[in-house]
């Protein structure tokens, strides 16, 4: 249908619905937890320290990046946690066996990666199935294998070129943030510039609308998990390499601190909505916040606290926002 004359297909701009997107919003409270660490502690405005830390809570950063398709998709992905311990387990026990140390590193990405392809797989042969259910099962079958390959045990002596991934610089910055800043802007530009972050989008807003219009349903659904994992096993290498050893219990906790930055972010746990800067943005947030409440020995519970009302108003906002914007249109509508 050609176009009238005189009108736009187009929404038109606005500098208030572009200021008062969530992105900005968690920009602000990521301004302001700046602002209140420094006014509480002297020593949390020193830019070394500002990038050092991020070498201890980057680890976990880079399963945000697929986790965020996988809501996105609207679905989700509990096993992470125990996909980085399987797969740093093997890689731990296959250099131990004399195995060199790239090729074991290679098998940690590949026993990850083939732990999400599984999460994948039953979940596009059983669709009665809810993800929650099928990725808490796999949770629990993951960790299990890993403690019965090592037990209690730990094991280490990785090469000391290992130690450059979790602890040298590139250049300024610690390997770590570049590695991570690369894949984020990858999984950027996958998400938001091509074909198929379009397809996840769409999955997760009208999962059966795509599937009679042809999306690849089940074949995004697979390559998101097996991302998720791949992405899994990247955490056990950086995770193993700053810890020096690995045990069968690391990375627990990891799904919940995954998913809440995700959630923080501003993308839907209802799928079809979201963007990766704000998840990007909540792994710094939820990293700075923890770095400057641990300088004043904020007890661990007590921020754990603060995540959760954090988390609460993340959700919380867009509702009343919606609220607010309803209410506003029917006083309008009846003025």
């Amino acid at each position: 249908m050609e176009q009238s004359a005189g009108m736009s297909l187009e929404r038109p701009f606005s500098w208030k619905g572009f200021f008062f997107q969530w992105e900005w919003i968690l920009f602000l409270v990521f301004i302001l937890i700046h602002v209140v660490m420094a006014s509480l502690s002297p020593y949390y405005l020193n830019f070394s320290n500002l990038v050092d830390t991020t070498m201890t809570f980057l680890d976990k950063a880079f399963i945000v990046l697929p986790m965020a398709y996988v809501i996105i998709m609207g679905e989700i992905d509990i096993s992470v946690g125990s996909t980085v311990a399987l797969s740093a387990v093997v890689m731990g026990l296959l250099h131990q066996a004399g195995m060199p140390m790239p090729a074991a590193m290679l098998c940690c990405l590949v026993v990850a990666a083939a732990c999400g392809f599984l999460n994948g797989y039953i979940l596009v042969k059983f669709p009665e199935l809810a993800p929650m259910i099928v990725t808490l099962s796999t949770m629990i079958i993951y960790r299990g294998i890993a403690l019965i390959l090592l037990e209690d045990q730990a094991v280490g002596k990785f090469p000391l070129w290992f130690e450059y991934l979790g602890w040298e610089y590139f250049g300024p910055i610690p390997f770590m943030l570049f590695a991570f800043l690369v894949c984020a802007l990858i999984f950027g530009l996958v998400l938001h510039k091509t074909t198929f972050g379009r397809q996840v989008y769409g999955i997760g807003s009208n999962r059966m609308a795509c599937v009679f219009s042809g999306v690849p349903v089940d074949r995004v659904r697979v390559i998101v998990y097996t991302l998720t994992g791949l992405m899994a096993g990247v955490t056990a290498l950086f995770l193993t390499s700053r810890m020096g050893s690995t045990r069968p219990n690391v990375a627990q906790g990891y799904e919940l601190d995954v998913i809440a930055m995700v959630v923080l972010g501003g993308i839907s746990t209802a799928g079809g909505k979201g963007r990766l800067i704000g998840a990007v943005l909540a792994v710094f947030t939820f990293g700075y916040l923890r770095f400057g409440l641990g300088l004043r020995n904020v007890s661990a519970q007590a921020i754990m606290i603060i995540i959760g009302l954090l988390l609460i108003v993340a959700v919380a906002i867009p509702n009343v926002r919606g609220m607010i914007g309803r209410y506003l249109t029917k006083r309008k509508n009846s003025a």
